[in-house]
């Protein structure tokens, strides 16, 4: 894999670990602020939304840039956004800041995508996507139970300060390593780029992932009150366990851009089922510690596995001259499903069954997905009709 690509994942490091570190600070954000729980659970919906209304916004006004610029331009975005995250005063401030520092993250996975993907074989480009994607990983394997540890010893801003040093080296990564275009991007018109939206694969795709992601993230949110109030860990014991869904995630990335790589659709459809059977089997042991430790790590690989699958249907289904704006409304998508599973997780906790519910409502979405992708198949098998 070219030198490039470990560029790339520098710069997802960095993304990912102020994504997913928010989970476990969740009680110390909401008890220093005076907000509850589910409140702070918004702090990730605000994310997932910043990314979903950022990711087309800044890749139709960045199309006539060179794309190392605008990789490096969405890395200082991100690390002036997680400045104010560690300054914020209020609940308000610091959702407006998670809102700002979203705004750069699908427009540089969307980027990043095209590039890593043209840097390889197209016999590879899945596991290229799956290894920029490994920084995700990566962030949660390492940075996020970090970030835990670091917030719960030194204050949730702590946690932001060290993420703000992780944005400045990634800039300086990106600028070292990753390539400049030898001539300025061939730019169409911008109706071209659009006309994507119409076509009834990519919406079928995106809608895949949304519903995918929202299913994680309706139980990965809230994995710290149900580690502690379900299973019966002290909160010290939720970094180490993070561990473990960290080490699934970069299993499940490796393992999900393999198969893809083999077999798209194959991939597809088995890596969301996986994800929907991990979730319902998951409810019936969150009273085991041993068992829920075991399965927090097959949530983790269940749900990395579907990225490079779910990346790759959608840049497929685009093609051209929308690759570039589809791969980034991809990485809204996922981010929509993160706001949609939080926001349902939250409402689960608040107004109905309770925190042990959270896995049913996980469970329903990829299999969703799955019907999604039945009828997507039967589109694309579907014999054409003489005129």
């Amino acid at each position: 894999m070219p030198l490039a690509l470990y560029a790339l994942t520098a710069g997802a490091f960095g993304i990912g670990v102020t994504e997913f570190v928010i989970m476990g600070l969740l009680m110390q954000v909401s008890g220093d602020l005076g907000v509850s729980i589910s409140a702070a659970g918004l702090l990730i919906t605000g994310y997932a939304l910043g990314v979903f209304a950022g990711a087309p916004l800044l890749t139709i006004a960045t199309r006539r840039l060179p794309q190392k610029t605008t990789l490096v331009w969405l890395m200082v975005i991100f690390t002036l956004g997680n400045l104010a995250c560690a300054l914020a005063p209020t609940y308000e401030t610091l959702m407006i800041a998670r809102v700002v520092t979203a705004l750069a993250h699908g427009t540089f996975f969307g980027v990043g995508s095209v590039v890593a993907a043209g840097l390889v074989p197209p016999e590879r480009r899945a596991s290229a996507i799956a290894l920029m994607f490994t920084g995700l990983t990566a962030a949660t394997l390492v940075g996020v139970p970090f970030g835990a540890w670091l917030g719960e010893a030194f204050g949730w801003r702590s946690t932001f300060w060290a993420v703000t040093g992780i944005g400045v080296f990634a800039a300086l990564v990106l600028i070292g390593f990753v390539p400049r275009a030898k001539q300025a991007p061939e730019v169409g018109p911008l109706s071209e780029e659009l006309a994507v939206l119409k076509r009834p694969q990519v919406l079928l795709g995106l809608l895949m992932t949304v519903l995918g992601f929202g299913g994680v993230f309706a139980v990965f949110t809230y994995i710290q009150p149900i580690l502690t109030q379900i299973t019966g860990f002290p909160l010290a014991a939720v970094s180490p366990i993070l561990l473990v869904f960290g080490g699934g995630l970069v299993a499940g990335n490796f393992l999900g851009g393999k198969f893809a790589d083999r077999a798209l659709t194959p991939a597809l459809f088995g890596t969301l089922a996986v994800l929907t059977i991990v979730m319902v089997s998951m409810t019936f042991f969150l009273e085991s510690k041993i068992a829920a430790v075991i399965f927090t790590g097959l949530l983790g690989a269940a749900a990395f596995a579907t990225v490079a699958p779910l990346q790759l249907r959608v840049m497929e289904a685009a093609g051209g001259a929308g690759q570039t704006l589809a791969s980034s409304l991809n990485i809204a998508a996922f981010n929509l499903g993160n706001a949609l599973g939080a926001w349902l997780g939250g409402t689960v906790i608040d107004h109905g069954p309770g925190l042990h519910a959270v896995t049913w409502i996980g469970a329903f979405m990829p299999a969703a997905a799955i019907a999604a992708a039945l009828y997507s198949q039967r589109l694309t098998t579907r014999p054409a009709v003489a005129c």
